[in-house]
């Protein structure tokens, strides 16, 4: 056999073990972080109940974002319309494609929010949801007290692990996108 036609064989085997190890590694499942449901001691605190708007919050998570320098390596934004939007870009090929996630809110009794995967879209790409998610986790800073879980297809918003001024915590009454009702619970450390 000629030297030429051994090399277009060699090549082709490769070719062939990289797409399967590509393939191999994007379907591979993931280990979501477990989470541990955690309250407050409320008598070490005094409550002060605010509520708000969509309006008012989406200026408040967007300033969050650009403050912490969560969106350096890609950028991406929140937006709370009637449900979560999560809008980025991502580099595909030395290209750049647009994300966009959406998430619907559920409050839970201990003040934490889960935001449950509703759409995803990935330039005209269809992909399962998992692997997206685990992507996402891998390449965007999200805060610590944010958790992404691919195969729960969800995010934990861990709103106990918020680090405010003065130790100060917040816990979610109310989230009520499609009515602008959104209230929380401000718990002011007295000890």
């Amino acid at each position: 056999m000629n030297s030429w036609k051994k090399l277009f064989i060699g090549l082709l085997i490769l070719n062939i073990i990289i797409v399967i190890g590509v393939f191999f590694l994007v379907f591979l499942p993931t280990k979501d972080d477990e989470i541990t449901l955690k309250d407050i001691n409320q008598d070490d605190y005094v409550q002060f109940h605010v509520q708000s708007n969509k309006s008012d919050l989406n200026q408040l998570i967007n300033h969050y974002i650009e403050e912490q320098g969560l969106n350096k390596k890609i950028k991406y934004n929140v937006i709370l319309t009637d449900q979560v939007e999560l809008y980025g870009t991502m580099e595909v090929f030395t290209q750049e494609v647009e994300l966009k996630l959406t998430f619907e809110p559920e409050s839970l009794d201990n003040g934490d929010l889960i935001l449950r995967q509703k759409t995803i879209s990935i330039g005209h790409l269809q992909l399962p949801v998992p692997v997206v998610l685990k992507f996402i986790r891998d390449s965007y800073d999200f805060p610590s007290w944010v958790t992404i879980r691919p195969n729960e297809e969800e995010v934990y918003v861990n709103l106990h692990d918020l680090k405010l001024k003065s130790d100060t915590k917040v816990r979610v009454n109310t989230f009520d996108l499609k009515r602008d009702h959104i209230i929380f619970t401000l718990l002011v450390p007295i000890k």
